[in-house]
């Protein structure tokens, strides 16, 4: 029985030794550079070749190396045994929520004007919104959107979320499929953290900005894909939201002629919202090898049809 690693933007070797270093007995191998593929049960993987994993018959789960499984799921050529389970890891969880607040406040103090003030030397005093009169709406209230809502309503703002199906959580009020147009009219910060499926490709686009409040803002740290980017354009343009904070693309890097790079009104951060730690995660993968060996319930398993 064999681990196999899968990276092809991660380095493998640091994720083997690190595995090794809790277990010697391990089994683990490196793609490429695989010689015995039936022995493969369980693969640890990110952004992997397609149709990679038909190559092994006795693979039985595939472990994302991040919290998003879309670069899995986009495969159409899985093996349909397969389960697929994604990593829900508390430092991450906070790295995210610290980064939406950042943003957030950066947003309502007008930080990002400022920053660029300074470059051109111009001492301007612009009034800014405290965050009491600031909504923020959270478009993906899952573990990552429900910690972001909590930190959000700690330091003021007031927070709303989106989900499929309307409820309460701590407190906030989450809107459901059918309210969609009512939560993107009471939002002023828009924040993406929405699973990727075929549902929400392309879900941030011009007919969406015009129905939030005016002078909106969009902060997306959820994936490249769920952004029509030449619509964001055109809404910033046309004056119909004020700018966006983006960390995902389509592409990654953002290739140097993209006109993302020189717009005043649109910040890009590396995908570096909130980046796996190797060492707080190991233990979580370790387990679930352990309880596929074992027929054991696997922790954070994916829903493969709906993509979350």
């Amino acid at each position: 029985m064999s681990i196999l690693i899968v990276s092809t933007t991660r380095n493998p070797q640091k994720w083997r030794d690190t595995l090794m270093s809790k277990n010697e007995s391990l089994d683990i191998q490196i793609y490429p550079d695989i010689d015995r593929p039936e022995d493969v049960e369980f693969a640890i993987s990110w952004k992997h070749p397609e149709g990679l994993y038909n190559d092994f018959p006795n693979l039985k789960v595939i472990a994302s190396m991040g919290a998003g499984v879309d670069h899995i799921l986009k495969d159409k050529n899985l093996p349909e045994q397969v389960r697929v389970t994604r990593i829900v890891d508390e430092q991450l969880t906070e790295d995210m929520s610290q980064f939406v607040l950042l943003n957030c406040l950066t947003v309502s103090r007008n930080l990002f004007t400022h920053i660029q003030d300074q470059s051109a030397k111009l001492w301007n005093i612009k009034p800014y919104q405290t965050p009491k009169h600031t909504s923020v709406g959270i478009m993906g209230y899952g573990v990552l959107g429900q910690e972001a809502g909590k930190v959000l309503k700690k330091n003021g703002f007031e927070v709303i979320g989106y989900a499929n199906s309307s409820k309460t959580v701590d407190g906030i009020r989450v809107y459901g499929e059918k309210e969609q147009d009512e939560f993107l009219n009471k939002t002023q910060i828009l924040v993406c953290l929405l699973p990727l499926t075929e549902l929400t490709t392309g879900i941030l686009n011009l007919d969406l900005f015009r129905k939030l409040k005016d002078k909106a803002y969009l902060i997306n740290v959820a994936r490249g894909e769920h952004l029509n980017e030449d619509e964001l354009l055109k809404a910033i343009d046309q004056d119909i939201i004020c700018g966006a904070s983006l960390d995902v693309f389509r592409e990654e890097p953002l290739p140097s002629f993209h006109p993302f790079w020189e717009h005043p009104q649109i910040q890009i951060t590396p995908h570096i919202a909130s980046i796996t730690d190797l060492e707080s995660v190991d233990s979580q993968l370790l387990e679930n090898y352990a309880r596929m060996k074992n027929g054991k319930a696997l922790l954070n398993e994916v829903n493969t049809a709906k993509g979350y």
